[in-house]
């Protein structure tokens, strides 16, 4: 079973960056397409951004289009979120996914505030 772990989350002003990072473990990330989700309080979970078994494709939100990229190390089973330009909207919990044919997995989120 696959289990994730985010990390690099944090306080940060309008305008900075951040990188999240996504650790997996017991089993091979190589299997997974991968995403990046989060939750702005009262508001419901959206998608951030996807990439293929291979990264071959990536797909992002409109809002963060531009400043987000997504990446990944299959060697490392390692999922990343590079994120410039932070708005206070990008205010949220972050969560990794990874997802094959029949599982999806979560990680249990990470905290990220962008202050005006």
């Amino acid at each position: 079973q696959l289990q994730l772990v985010e990390s690099g989350g944090g306080l940060v002003q309008s305008g900075g960056s951040l990188r999240l990072s996504c650790a997996a473990s017991g089993s091979n990330l190589d299997r997974y397409a991968v995403a990046w989700f989060r939750q702005a309080p009262g508001k419901e979970r959206e998608g951030v951004s996807c990439a293929t078994t291979r990264s071959d494709v990536t797909n992002y939100a409109d809002s963060v289009k531009g400043r987000f990229t997504i990446s990944r190390d299959n060697a490392k089973n390692m999922v990343y979120l590079q994120m410039n330009s932070l708005k206070p909207e990008d205010t949220a919990v972050y969560y990794c996914n990874a997802q094959s044919d029949l599982y999806g997995y979560w990680g249990q989120e990470t905290q990220v505030t962008v202050s005006s």
